[in-house]
């Protein structure tokens, strides 16, 4: 399949997570993937996981912005209201692109 800049593929959107940078580590859970949703438990901040960075898994904030590092440790599963929250930011998000 052809890729564009970045090594995404042209049917993927901008920010979409890197499934071919994951790699399950021993007793992760499943909900912890790409494309998923995690807070980090140091400041509550809900993200989606884009990928792993060494030891680190990367997260971007729902609807955009700065992607940041946490341990998997410091990662829980969004609770169903979190999850719907960040999802209609998203598309809020994309609603607003040219």
């Amino acid at each position: 399949m052809p890729e564009v800049s970045g090594g995404r593929r042209p049917e993927e959107p901008y920010g979409a997570p890197r499934a071919e940078a994951w790699r399950r580590t021993a007793g992760e859970p499943l909900w912890l993937r790409p494309g998923g949703y995690a807070v980090d438990v140091r400041d509550e901040r809900l993200g989606r996981i884009m990928g792993r960075e060494g030891p680190y898994v990367q997260l971007r904030p729902a609807g955009g912005g700065r992607e940041w590092d946490c341990p998997p440790e410091q990662l829980r599963e969004p609770v169903l209201r979190e999850e719907l929250w960040a999802r209609v930011a998203e598309v809020n998000q994309a609603s607003r692109l040219p």
